[in-house]
């Protein structure tokens, strides 16, 4: 049997991580979330799924989980996550330290196989090279949010060289799916187009991203668990198929048969890079299986969205 923790696991990645982690009766899992983002109902009711309320960033919650249960593998997902969410509350951002710090500490005192961190594409900042490579491209954002996770990452290292606490990082880029917030661009446009409401872009559409669906994400990372070429390495999660922005609207509107129209508003402040690309090299060889289309996303993201 093995032992699972997943903080921040009632949120978008984390509960459908834990959801397939789950259909292996061998496995235990430990979701533990604080519910300011995540949701009671995103928890799979399954019988080796436990939930505990607590906050990472506070070590009097946080311990007592690490010493009643035990755990041989710990993902941290915990984190405050969202483009203006993070520009908000930069001081609530950098708390998120607290946590990471609090998780690496008992993960090393219980004897934690490998810490699994969710970092982000963020740390990446504007581009400097095409496409982003885990370790050629610099890690060049200012963000409070991505020096968090770049800091995240130096911990995590610091701690393998001292301690021997071995880890995988990965740097998470847009991800969709059945269950994410409607902060996210995907989710909003859809929601957008199937009820006929404008579609609103930031700027003038010409940014890009890659698109990432959650299964592609979820059976990656579960793979890395078995995999000995990941451990105490940085591996993108995301998808090498660019688009932009305003191709993305279009595209949706088509996939919905919607009558929404396109409305640009003024561009964001800051945080929103001009173009997202990662090199999915060591992804596609964990994942062993060709990645999911966007238009194959979609669609399932459509279906799952009118069922309800």
């Amino acid at each position: 049997m093995s032992r699972f923790l997943i903080t921040g696991g009632a949120g978008f990645i984390g509960s459908n991580l834990a959801e397939k982690l789950s259909e292996n009766a061998d496995n235990s899992i430990t979701i533990v979330d604080n519910l300011s983002t995540g949701r009671i109902e995103h928890i799979t009711q399954c019988p080796n799924v436990k939930f505990i309320k607590a906050d990472t960033t506070r070590f009097s919650e946080i311990s007592g989980v690490f010493y009643t249960c035990g755990f041989d593998y710990v993902f941290h997902y915990a984190a405050i996550v969202g483009v203006q969410r993070t520009l908000q509350n930069p001081v609530k951002v950098l708390r998120d330290l607290d946590g990471i710090r609090n998780i690496l500490d008992l993960s090393k005192t219980i004897n934690v196989k490998r810490v699994f961190f969710a970092s982000s594409s963020e740390v990446y900042g504007e581009p400097v090279e095409l496409k982003q490579h885990e370790e050629r491209t610099p890690l060049n954002s200012r963000l409070p949010y991505a020096v968090v996770k770049n800091v995240g990452e130096a911990f995590l290292r610091s701690y393998k060289h001292e301690y021997g606490l071995g880890y995988t990082i990965f740097r998470f880029f847009n991800t969709y799916g059945p269950r994410q917030s409607s902060d996210f661009v995907i989710s909003k446009f859809l929601e957008a187009a199937l009820s006929g409401r404008d579609i609103t872009v930031y700027g003038n559409g010409t940014q890009t991203r890659t698109f990432c669906y959650i299964k592609d994400n979820i059976e990656a990372t579960i793979n890395a668990i078995t995999d000995k070429a990941t451990v105490d390495k940085v591996i993108n999660i995301g998808s090498d198929t660019e688009i932009t922005i305003n191709e993305l609207a279009k595209k949706i509107i088509q996939a919905t048969k919607s009558k929404s129209k396109i409305v640009h508003l003024p561009p964001l402040k800051e945080g929103d890079m001009t173009r997202r690309n990662p090199d999915v090299t060591k992804m596609k060889k964990i994942l062993k299986r060709p990645l999911t289309t966007l238009e194959e996303g979609i669609q399932d993201l459509i279906a799952y969205k009118t069922a309800k």
